[in-house]
C-alpha cells in the first residue's frame, strides 16, 4: 500500500495546470459520446438493426455489472480515495477541487472503459484490424486521468482495468455465443 501511495504521488505530481483541462475533459464520461456514437454506427453497419439492439442490451448489462461490482468493492473494502487519505491529501494535486465519493477501490471509470474497449475490439476486429488499439489506448488514457486528477491510486486503476478486461472478454464471448447459438 505504501508503494501504491508513492507511485500515486509521483504520477499525480507530474501534472501541470496547462494539462488539467485536457485530463478533466477526458475523465468526464460525457466526453466519450462521439466515440459511443461511432461504435453504434460501426455496429449497425456490420451487424444490422437486430444485432445492434442486442449489442446495446449487452453493453448496458456489461456496464451495469462492472459499475455495480465497483460500488460493491468500494463500500466493502472502504479504501479511502487519495483526496480523503490524510497521509496523501496534503501533498497531492487535486485538479479542480473534484474528489468524488469517499472510497475508491476499484475505479469504475477504468473498469467501464476497459470493458467497452475490449468488448468492441473483439466484436469489430474482423472489420477493423487496428481499431482495437485505439480503443485500448483510449481506455488507458481515461484510466490514467483518474490518477492525474487525484481521485484514484494506481492499484485502484489497475484493478479496475483488470476487472474491465475480464468482463469485456466474457461479455464479448457471451454475445458471440448467443448470436451463433440462437441466430440473433
Amino acid at each position: 500500500m505504501q508503494l501504491d501511495k508513492e507511485v500515486f504521488l509521483f504520477l499525480n505530481n507530474l501534472g501541470s495546470s496547462e494539462w488539467d483541462t485536457f485530463w478533466m475533459f477526458l475523465t468526464n464520461k460525457w466526453s466519450a459520446i462521439p466515440l459511443y456514437a461511432l461504435l453504434l454506427l460501426l455496429s449497425y453497419k456490420h451487424f444490422g438493426t437486430k444485432k445492434l439492439l442486442f449489442v446495446v442490451i449487452t453493453v448496458i448489462v456489461l456496464i451495469t455489472a462492472t459499475d455495480q461490482l465497483s460500488n460493491f468493492f468500494k463500500y466493502g473494502i472502504q479504501r479511502l480515495r487519495p483526496c480523503y487519505d490524510p497521509e496523501v491529501s496534503p501533498i497531492m494535486r487535486l485538479v479542480k477541487g473534484y474528489c468524488g465519493g469517499k472510497f475508491g477501490y476499484f475505479s469504475a471509470h477504468a473498469a467501464n472503459t476497459s470493458a467497452l474497449a475490449l468488448f468492441f475490439t473483439i466484436l469489430l476486429r474482423p472489420y477493423y484490424k487496428f481499431f482495437g488499439i485505439f480503443l485500448i489506448v483510449w481506455a488507458i488514457f481515461v484510466s490514467y486521468s483518474r490518477i492525474y486528477i487525484g481521485v484514484h491510486f494506481p492499484l485502484d486503476v489497475l484493478s479496475g482495468i483488470g476487472v474491465g478486461l475480464l468482463f469485456g472478454w466474457l461479455f464479448a464471448k457471451l454475445y458471440i455465443f448467443a448470436v451463433y447459438k440462437y441466430g440473433i
